[in-house]
């Protein structure tokens, strides 16, 4: 299946890591080359707002879904090709997965970990069958990894945990993948 378009979850922080806004702007950069739209969750601040600046500044289409309990908590990003103010997070969500063809897991907080377990989740009852990329910067998500790791050697998954993710280490990697 041809990628189209991406979800992009990830922090309204930038994170104390300089890798994590290096990788995140280079994977901008990627998708807008490759010509795949970012759909992402429209904020300006921290890593959504570095990789929707990075693909308007090269030239690619940037989709962003926010609620409007976060348009000035996230400041929705003014300048991307649609932005879609929506009545609630299951809203957003559910239009991410929606739009998307894959979705990519960039560092981030409480929210990011929903929004992964939730795609995990829809995932595994088939309710979706869309590839999930963790860019794992820096080793970031190497604790969540060897959990899922964990989960799958004692039998709580139904499948392989390779078929549902792709771990990358960096965003070349990552859209070499694609």
């Amino acid at each position: 299946m041809k990628i189209r378009s991406i979800a992009v979850f990830c922090g309204s922080n930038s994170g104390r890591d300089s890798l994590f806004m290096s990788q995140t702007t280079r994977l901008g950069h990627l998708l807008a080359e490759k010509g795949i739209t970012l759909i992402y969750g429209g904020g300006k601040k921290g890593l959504m707002g570095a990789i929707a600046d990075a693909v308007i500044d090269a030239g690619g289409k940037a989709r962003g879904i926010i609620p409007r309990v976060l348009t000035e908590w996230e400041q929705e990003h003014k300048e991307l090709t649609e932005l879609v103010v929506v009545p609630d997070m299951h809203t957003r969500k559910k239009m991410m997965y929606e739009w998307s063809d894959a979705a990519v897991i960039l560092p981030g907080g409480f929210g990011t970990m929903d929004e992964l377990f939730e795609m995990l989740t829809w995932n595994q009852l088939k309710i979706h069958d869309k590839k999930i990329f963790i860019l794992n910067i820096s080793g970031f998500y190497d604790a969540l990894i060897a959990y899922l790791r964990k989960a799958e050697s004692e039998g709580f998954l139904y499948d392989p945990l390779d078929e549902r993710v792709v771990v990358c280490e960096d965003a070349d990697e990552l859209v070499a993948r694609l």
